[in-house]
């Protein structure tokens, strides 16, 4: 890509209601767009942001054994209304509308229901399980008050896997397996350091669930850290535990923190009401044991931002990143078929560059929008230094001159 036919611009204005960092800064760098109170577009170089983030997830969930589906948004009543999550009493985010016939219909806030009502045509015995279904797709929730940028909105894509099983022992298994997922997924993704598994209420589902909580002083959400096995309890079960649940560990910090996934053991509250029974061994009908586990894909790339930035703009992670690398020629145009060739050479390697070829435009203007933009490695051609390349990696504060074969290196 070369950064002049980029149809999105940088700004230094964001609308006055904005006060969060992730979206002041993604703004800014014209990854995404406002289109109202939480509702977010992604323009170019956010969407190859959440495509990668997305990337990353959905080979996770292929190791896990899941099966990858795409259900509706729009949602008939009636299967809602098995599970008493319809009216707007027993659930208030609801979307909803009357087709031209007055026939009402939702727009989909989670899929537990429809899922499970589909499985009934696919499970019959116990041989048809365990089954692992997941999706990305798009969900709608009429929020009171939408804030702290793309970390709360109204419209996202969330991948939410479903595991279907016939005993609670099978689920206990996979629930463990699926949590140790979550947390390689949120450090390839840039938030390893800083995501606690932490312990949550189980509503109605059980009596704890879990959330995996990033640290950030932007944080919405408090949690308290065991000091000694770092596992975290929420502050809403907090007096509930005076011990960490797992080490029995005393001390605890308090820290402000923003979820990025859950995992939940629904049980048998869905297949009970909904109808999802299998034949065991002995021919007798069961409930089938199910558990759910979801990463809203926005708040997490707004959360790497949160946790991944300085004065100057973003600094990706190297696997989210928009490009790999991002050169930038400076003088006349012998640097910029310099450049280009750099570029070229790069491109056939396979690495994603993103090549600033602007050389009208002030040299402080382009090196400003590359600290926005973030890209995690920069290199500058010019004459001035002498047939060496100037690189600077976007996470540190000093430049070094290096040779062409030294800068595929960083890239490689």
């Amino acid at each position: 890509m070369y950064q002049s036919n980029l149809f999105t611009k940088t700004t230094k204005h964001t609308p006055k209601d904005e006060v969060s960092k992730n979206a002041n800064l993604l703004l800014r760098a014209g990854f995404i767009n406002k289109e109202m109170a939480g509702v977010y577009s992604l323009l170019p170089l956010g969407l190859k942001v959440h495509n990668k983030i997305e990337h990353i997830i959905r080979a996770e969930m292929n190791k896990l054994g899941g099966q990858e589906i795409n259900l509706t948004a729009l949602q008939a009543k009636e299967i809602w209304q098995k599970t008493n999550r319809w009216d707007n009493k027993d659930v208030d985010v609801w979307f909803k509308t009357n087709l031209q016939n007055k026939s009402e219909l939702g727009l989909a806030f989670t899929h537990e229901e429809p899922l499970t009502n589909l499985l009934k045509n696919h499970i019959n015995s116990y041989k048809d399980l365990p089954k692992y279904i997941y999706q990305f797709q798009t969900k709608f929730r009429n929020e009171a008050r939408a804030k702290s940028g793309i970390l709360r909105t109204r419209e996202f894509v969330m991948k939410d896997l479903y595991s279907f099983h016939a005993s609670q022992e099978d689920l206990d298994d996979f629930y463990e397996k699926v949590s140790k997922v979550y947390q390689t997924i949120f450090k390839k993704i840039g938030l390893g350091d800083k995501t606690y598994k932490t312990y949550a209420s189980g509503g109605s589902f059980s009596k704890y669930s879990h959330e995996f909580q990033t640290e950030t002083e932007s944080g919405e959400d408090i949690i308290y850290v065991c000091q000694k096995c770092k596992v975290a309890v929420n502050d809403e079960i907090k007096k509930e535990m005076l011990v960490c649940p797992e080490c029995n560990h005393q001390k605890f910090a308090k820290i402000k923190t923003v979820e990025v996934g859950n995992i939940f053991k629904l049980g048998v509250k869905f297949s009970d009401k909904i109808g999802l029974l299998y034949k065991d061994e002995k021919g007798e009908l069961k409930p089938v044991v199910m558990g759910s586990y979801g990463i809203g894909l926005g708040r997490a790339l707004g959360t790497v931002v949160e946790v991944n930035h300085d004065d100057n703009g973003i600094i990706w992670p190297a696997d989210v990143a928009p490009f790999k690398a991002h050169i930038i020629a400076i003088g006349d145009n012998k640097d910029l078929k310099k450049a280009k060739s750099l570029y070229n050479k790069m491109i056939k390697k396979g690495i994603d560059v993103l090549l600033d070829d602007r050389i009208n435009l002030s040299v402080g203007q382009r090196l400003s929008e590359s600290d926005l933009y973030g890209i995690p490695h920069r290199f500058i051609i010019s004459s001035k230094t002498k047939g060496k390349i100037e690189y600077k990696a976007r996470s540190s504060k000093t430049a070094k001159l290096i040779t062409e074969s030294e800068a595929f290196k960083k890239v490689i």
